[in-house]
Formats: structure tokens, sequence, C-alpha cells
């Protein structure tokens, strides 16, 4: 396949007329049917190298992505360009997961988009056995790594697809990959003679900064009012985004907030907001910004350090995407070195502790030993903390230690799809007066689009209704609630439940064997990335660019120049140059001076000590034969 056709694909469907970086490469390799690694930065283009190879070939791209707003971003996105893509995702119907899969199979679709999860579900593997598929996307492939800052047992259930679909070759895609991460990549998923395309992660564009202070929130204004545009703040508590958005909109600089724990209709509306530019600043969780396509994006301010250099860089990376000058900023303060080492304590918290919340569970679920295999339980984890007494933070940590050792599968929050339930029989709705016309529509709405709404539960879209309505999904959201209330149906929204499957019988805790692999081992590698993620607030000698690159195992690259390290060197190299030229003038004036009587003018110690050293290496002065400073011959023919 020629590289005409790809770049006739790029421009139909996007408008461009070249690739850039290494997208051409990738796309070639995959092309040509050899798995592939594509080590790209965040806002480097890595959509457009399975996306383009996808309508060039026949068959279906099946994409691995652990996000559901990624997901429906981009299916949304490819439709809008008359691309056939869906997407089944956790939160669907049955009706509606079985719907996508057969178009998939029958209706020529381009691609599909399935989180990891899915394909372990037999109906899933059985649809997939049907679909012709032409090669297997796995986006943030460095989820399936045991090394990598975010990994997540599920992407290990993807070695299947190589028992389901031997012929397809595979293309793995990431931002943030050391070197152990990539061989963990090619060893667990790729075959041993996968191609490996990196991009160098330099943003030439990216002034990276560290502001020590111990005032962040004076500090942030000051900040925002300086740099315009488009800004994210993150901050790490759900409550710390709702209280930094409060702040900024007292000080007139308008913000939202975001976070994991917001109805998905309300994700949405502020997203929007955001994204179409109505709302400047959007104070976020890291839940905030995975696969939003907002290039103008000046400012990304970090209020809490990440816990990893691999964190911080994918979110600071947000900034600037469209290659003109922005800023990603970090606030430190000494008390924050303190607050990260106690991450390691919640994070990891005794293995007993872990025991006891696995035997807990049992006493919450009333699962007897012996008993569980396979049930799905939802988890109330604020009731379930309440009656045993424990900390959310570290139930939540013990939840996820628990899963590694392949004794239960926990699931953060999973959405369910909202559901409408009519109250009042059909006739008695024709009878309804005085309703608002917002809620006349939404009620023709539901009966023209959902069936059996009288007899059972339906599972709706808000979105759907909020466009044939002409209206906000907030709009919608609260109208239902408002007919709920008036029992003319009943509204069940869309909620993030926490559910725990059972995979192993439930045995006795105190037999409960936690390996090293999941415990020790991950608790080091834990503390070895906050160290370097304090290393890199705290260090002010190095250049910012510098080190995250070096991280990222790019050992020859070049100071930024733009940094705050960088820009405070070139200032201080300034002053030592200016006190050079004063110590010359006094010298020429005064004759040989003794070292301690030197005019100090304007500056500091260490500013005339560097001054001085550079004078001697130039050989501008000498010391006399009484230790006196005095110019050189050079400089006396130079005055002369």
């Amino acid at each position: 396949m020629s590289d005409e056709r790809f770049k006739e694909i790029l421009h139909r469907y996007w408008g461009y007329d070249d690739f850039r970086g290494i997208q051409l490469d990738i796309i070639r390799s995959i092309a040509e049917g050899r798995d592939t690694i594509g080590l790209m930065p965040t806002g480097g283009g890595k959509s457009l190298t399975f996306q383009v190879p996808a309508l060039a070939q026949d068959g279906l791209c099946l994409v691995i992505t652990p996000l559901i707003a990624l997901m429906k971003d981009q299916v949304a996105r490819l439709r809008s360009l008359s691309v056939k893509a869906t997407a089944v995702y956790s939160g669907q119907s049955h009706e509606e997961v079985l719907r996508n899969l057969d178009n998939c199979i029958y209706g020529d679709y381009k691609l599909l988009y399935v989180s990891p999860e899915r394909i372990s579900s037999e109906l899933f593997q059985k649809k997939l056995r049907q679909m012709r598929v032409s090669f297997i996307t796995v986006d943030e492939a460095h989820c399936l790594s045991q090394w990598g800052f975010d990994f997540r047992p599920s992407y290990l259930q993807l070695t299947s697809l190589r028992e389901l679909l031997p012929a397809a070759p595979v293309l793995a895609l990431t931002a943030t990959a050391t070197t152990r991460v990539l061989e963990d990549i090619r060893r667990v998923l790729l075959h041993p003679d996968a191609r490996l395309f990196r991009m160098s992660f330099e943003r030439k564009n990216l002034s990276y900064v560290v502001r020590q202070t111990e005032y962040k929130d004076e500090q942030l204004v000051h900040i925002l009012r300086r740099v315009p545009g488009s800004a994210i703040v993150y901050t790490r508590s759900r409550r710390g985004t709702a209280e930094v958005a409060d702040f900024l909109n007292k000080q007139g600089i308008p913000a939202l907030y975001y976070h994991a724990g917001l109805p998905a209709v309300e994700k949405d509306v502020r997203q929007n907001d955001w994204q179409d530019g109505t709302t400047r600043v959007m104070v976020a969780t890291n839940a905030f910004g995975m696969g939003i396509d907002k290039a103008d994006v000046r400012l990304v301010v970090h209020i809490d350090p990440p816990d990893s250099v691999e964190a911080y860089f994918q979110e600071a990376g947000r900034a600037g995407r469209d290659g003109k000058r922005a800023y990603a900023v970090l606030l430190y303060h000494r008390h924050d070195r303190t607050k990260m080492l106690r991450r390691v304590s919640d994070t990891f918290p005794p293995k007993d502790f872990i025991r006891r919340v696995y035997d807990s569970l049992a006493y919450f679920f009333q699962l007897a030993v012996g008993d569980g295999y396979n049930v799905t339980y939802e988890l109330n984890l604020e009731q379930f903390c309440r009656n045993f007494r424990f900390f959310p933070t570290q139930v939540v940590s013990a939840l996820h230690i628990l899963s590694r050792t392949g004794l239960i599968s926990y699931r953060d929050e999973e959405e369910n799809t909202s559901r409408v339930l009519f109250i009042l029989r059909r006739d008695e709705l024709y009878r309804l007066q005085h309703l608002s016309p917002t809620a006349d529509a939404v009620i023709s709405s539901l009966l023209r689009r959902y069936t059996g709404l009288f007899s059972d539960y339906a599972f709706i879209e808000e979105a759907t209704l909020a466009h044939d309505c002409g209206c906000s999904q907030d709009e919608i959201y609260h109208t239902l609630v408002s007919l709920t209330q008036q029992r003319i149906l009943h509204y069940v929204p869309r909620k993030a439940i926490p559910r725990i499957t059972y995979t192993q019988r439930r045995i006795d805790g105190e037999k409960l064997y936690i390996p090293a692999s999941v415990y020790e081992d991950r608790r080091e590698q834990f503390v070895t990335r906050i160290e370097a993620m304090l290393h890199y607030a705290e260090q002010d000698v190095q250049c910012r660019s510098r080190y995250l690159l070096s991280y990222f195992d790019e050992a020859d690259a070049a100071d930024c120049g733009v940094c705050d390290v960088c820009l405070s060197r070139r200032s201080s190299s300034d002053r030592s140059r200016e006190a050079a030229v004063h110590i010359e003038q006094a010298l020429a004036t005064l004759g040989p001076v003794a070292p301690g009587q030197l005019p100090p003018g304007d500056f500091s110690p260490e500013e005339r000590a560097t001054a001085v050293e550079m004078l001697v290496r130039r050989g501008r002065i000498v010391r006399d034969e009484r230790g006196r400073y005095c110019l050189s011959g050079k400089a006396e023919s130079e005055k002369g």
C-alpha cells in the first residue's frame, strides 16, 4: 500500500497535507502486517497512526483503550467525519452491546473501541471470531506492565487476543514508557521481531516551571493572571477541585471542577463548557484530560505533585499541543514531601490490614468460606467503611492489591446506564396538564424512541433526549428528576458503583498469600517513582526538560533554555558578566587590589566569585607577587 494512499486518506478525512514525526513509519509498519510499538508523547498524534491504516485496509481495527470518555470522544469525532466507528463499554444495555457487535460483523464498520475487561466476555469472544479484524490497537499500552505507573491487571487479558486472532498484527501505543516497560510490552503482547518507533519527548514550546511557595492559592491566581488562555489546574482530592474552583471564581477567574465522582451528564456538560471556551479554567483530579483534544491549552498547573514523573509528564503535556508557547507549572512546598511519602503507607497498607479487609468483605456480603466463585457484588464503599471502621483510601488500596493476587476483581466506580419506568399508564399521560414544554418534549421523545417503558425499566441516553428536545443534557436531567418527583415516571440516573467479583472461592483471611511481586516489589517501585518526582521538584541545578527526557532514556537531550532553572542560570550568568565588567573597571582605576578588598558593587559574594573565576580563566586578570588581583597584560593593552 502506497504512501500516497495514506496521505490521500489523511487529507480527505482530516484535512492535513502530510504526516508528522514518526506517524507514517508506524502506519507503514502496521499496514505491512508487522507488530509495532509506537512511543509518542502526549499531543504527538497517536490516534492517526491506527485510524488512517484502518480506513486504508479491508476489515475492522479493534481498539483497546481503558477510558470510556476517550471511546465516546473518538467515536463521536470519527462519525462526524463519516467514518463508521462504534464502541462497546460497561453501562450499555445488553441489546445495545449486541447491536454494536453485530454492526461490526455485518455493517462494514472500520473501528471498534472496547475496554480491556470486555476481552474476557464469552459473548464478545464469540462475536469477535465472526469479525474480519485487520489489526489490533492497544492504546495506553504501558498499563500492561507490572513496572508501569498505571498498571491494570485487566490488560493482561489481552494475551488471549493472540489466540482468538492469531493473524492480526498488534499496534501498541503509549506516551509514557521507560525501557523496562517497553520490554514488558514486547514480552507480554508482541512478537519478538516487533518494530519500535520512538518519537522524542522533547517539547520545545513547553516551559516547565517549579514554584516553591507556601501560599499556593495566591501563586495560582498570580500565574493565571500572567498567562492568558485556557488552563487546567490539577489537584489530588475531589473536594479540593471544588474548593479551588470556588476560590478562582471569587477572584474573577471563570472555573469549573471535574472529578470521577460527578454524574456522567454533569461531566459532559462541564467538559463541553471548558472545551468550547465558555469557561477558562478546569480544576480537576487526574480523571480529567485523557483523550481531550484541545490544542490551545496555554497552561497546566499542578497544585499537588503527582505520584510519578510519568503521570506528571503526561498531564503537563496537555499544554501547548498547537505548538505555541505554553507553560507547565508545579507549585511545591517542603511539606509536600511528607504528604507524598505518606502516600506509600496509604497505597500499600500492612498485609494484616489487607487480610482484614478481605475477611470483612465476606462478612459484608454474607459469604461463607468456599463460596462466591464468579459471583459479583455491588460495594457500597461508604457503608462498608462505616461498618468496619476503615479509612476509605486504605480500603481501596487493599482492594487493588487483592485484585492483583487474583482472588477478586475490583472495578472502581463502573458506570451504569440511566433507566426510566413510567408509573402512570399511557392513557393517564394524555390527561396530564400544566406540564412545561420541556417536560412534554421529554415524554414524547421517550415514547417515540423506547419500548416497554410501562412494564419494565428501559435504558436511555440523556444525550439522545437532549438532541430530540433541543436542550442541554443538564436540562434533561433536571426535567426527569422533576417528573420523578411528580410520580409520573421513575428515573434512575446513571451512577458509578464499585463492583467486586470473586475470581476464586472465598478462603480464610489467615491463609491469604500476598506474593512479593504484588506487594514488596511494587511498593519499592512506588517509592522509587515518588522519590524521582520529589527530586524533580526540589532540585534547581538541572534543566527541567533535560531531567524529564533523561528519565525516559533520552540521555543526549540539551538544555531547553526556557524552564525556570535555565532562566535562573541565564539570569545568574548575566549578573556575573556585569560583575566582571565592574571588577575590571575597578582594577583599571585602582590598580592591584587584595582579594578581600575588591569593590562589592551591587553584587552578591557568589556573583563576585563567579566573575573573578571567569576573568582569571579568560586571562583578563592575574595575581601579582603579593597575591593581589590586577589587570593582565592582555587587558592592559586593550585598555591602552
